[in-house]
């Protein structure tokens, strides 16, 4: 990023980190939540697997899905970017009339708010519940490779949940209370994108389905890549492929739905 971007964004990312850390309850909230969600998951599981050896269908074995179902509520946590909640309360309020008189570009300004969101999540909620329990529950160390591309691959993917909350939030310009549709974006990210079940023991068909669709980038293809879950470096670097144009889409789709809610301000506003 450039040092006029800096001086430009970075302020947005400032005043959202203060105001972040000015609800420190909200951590506290969202760390219960997840360390309930990783036990209820873990201990199903571990019940599922008991007295089998080896791995079980979808290929993972004990120590990789427990591994995986504790990195997808990280994973989670990292998609918990409140861009969706923030623009529609923007345009509930009508702030969203000074937002377009600031000579910055508004998608990059709530991209530049939501990065701290995504960073304390992690800092604050999800860290401690990884180290709370991997003393308890078998996991599986990655090699250097698997990890450096877990890493570019979660890059990909808070990209393309950015995209994607951006688009539920913009759609407050059209029915201004987006409730309803933030609680069915949150259940088909979960479900499709791995977070509730891994694709792998999706049956074939719904498994289909879900890789057609941008939401398992977000958290089942930067698990696979860190479990190893893939036959040889061109299906990872497949993977990682489609990570990029689903991010360059989703990107794309949000502009063109800026675009289209500032003309609709516009002729509304005249």
């Amino acid at each position: 990023m450039s040092a006029l971007a800096l001086r430009r964004y970075g302020p947005f990312a400032t005043s959202s980190l203060q105001s972040l850390l000015q609800y420190r309850s909200t951590f506290v909230v969202s760390a219960v939540t997840a360390t309930t969600a990783v036990g209820v998951q873990v201990f199903l599981w571990r019940a599922v697997y008991a007295g089998r050896s080896g791995a079980a269908p979808g290929g993972y074995d004990l120590a990789q899905l427990t591994t995986y179902v504790l990195l997808a509520q990280v994973m989670g946590l990292l998609q918990a970017n409140r861009v969706d909640e923030a623009v529609s309360e923007e345009v509930r309020r009508g702030d969203i009339a000074v937002s377009l008189l600031r000579p910055v570009s508004y998608p990059l300004t709530r991209f530049a708010a939501a990065l701290p969101i995504s960073a304390t999540n992690t800092a604050l909620v999800a860290v401690p519940v990884v180290l709370l329990y991997a003393p308890f529950v078998p996991l599986t160390t990655p090699t250097w490779p698997d990890a450096l591309m877990f890493a570019v691959a979660t890059v990909f993917s808070l990209v393309i949940g950015f995209g994607v909350n951006l688009l539920v939030g913009l759609a407050a310009f059209v029915t201004t209370n987006i409730w309803g549709i933030r609680v069915v974006k949150d259940g088909i990210v979960a479900f499709l994108g791995g977070q509730v079940v891994p694709l792998a023991l999706m049956p074939a068909p719904l498994a289909a389905v879900a890789h057609a669709l941008p939401f398992q980038g977000m958290i089942d293809g930067p698990l696979r890549l860190l479990l190893g879950d893939y036959d040889g470096y061109g299906e990872a670097a497949g993977i990682l492929v489609g990570q990029a144009v689903w991010a360059a889409v989703t990107t794309a789709l949000a502009a063109l739905a800026w675009r289209s809610a500032v003309r609709r301000v516009e002729v509304l506003g005249g």
